[in-house]
C-alpha cells in the first residue's frame, strides 16, 4: 500500500471541492433565514470545533455533514476501498468520523446544543428542516 496519496486522474475533481459554503449549507441557510432564524457563519466554539453555522441566540450549532465525507448511512461508501490509495481513503473516513464526534463534544462541552443534517436530508426537505425547532432531537442523524 501507498504511504503518500497517489495522484490518478479518476480522483482529480476532490482537490477542488468546496469545504465551505457549500450547496446544501447555502439551502439550509436560506430556509432557516426565511423561517426567521438568525446565524453567524463558521464561527469557532473551541479550538477543533467549529460548526457550518450557530445560532447564538438559541446556543444551537449547526452541521451540515456531507454524504461522501461523512458516511451517510444511505449514501456513504458501503464496500471497502480499492485502488493505490485504498487504505489512505479508509484512514481518512475513519479520521473523518472522530472529529465529527470530537467537535460535537467541544460544542456541547461550551454549553451548545449540536444539530447535525446529512446533506441527502437539507436537498431532500430544507424548509421542513427550518421549519422544526432547532434542538438536537428534532432532527434526524
Amino acid at each position: 500500500m501507498a504511504e503518500r496519496w497517489v495522484s490518478i486522474e479518476a480522483g482529480a475533481h476532490l482537490a477542488r471541492r468546496r469545504k465551505v459554503n457549500t450547496a446544501p449549507e447555502i439551502l439550509l441557510r436560506r430556509a432557516v433565514h426565511a423561517a426567521g432564524g438568525r446565524f453567524r457563519l463558521h464561527r469557532q466554539l473551541a479550538k477543533g470545533c467549529t460548526p457550518d453555522f450557530v445560532l447564538p441566540s438559541r446556543r444551537v450549532a449547526v452541521f451540515v455533514d456531507g454524504c461522501f465525507w461523512h458516511g451517510c448511512p444511505e449514501h456513504g461508501r458501503k464496500t471497502p476501498w480499492t485502488g493505490p490509495n485504498a487504505k489512505l481513503w479508509a484512514e481518512k473516513m475513519l479520521r473523518n468520523a472522530e472529529r465529527d464526534r470530537r467537535s460535537t463534544q467541544l460544542a456541547e462541552d461550551a454549553g451548545w446544543r449540536v444539530v447535525r443534517v446529512w446533506e441527502c436530508q437539507v436537498r431532500q426537505d430544507a424548509r421542513g428542516i427550518a421549519r422544526q425547532p432547532i434542538a438536537p432531537d428534532s432532527l434526524p442523524h
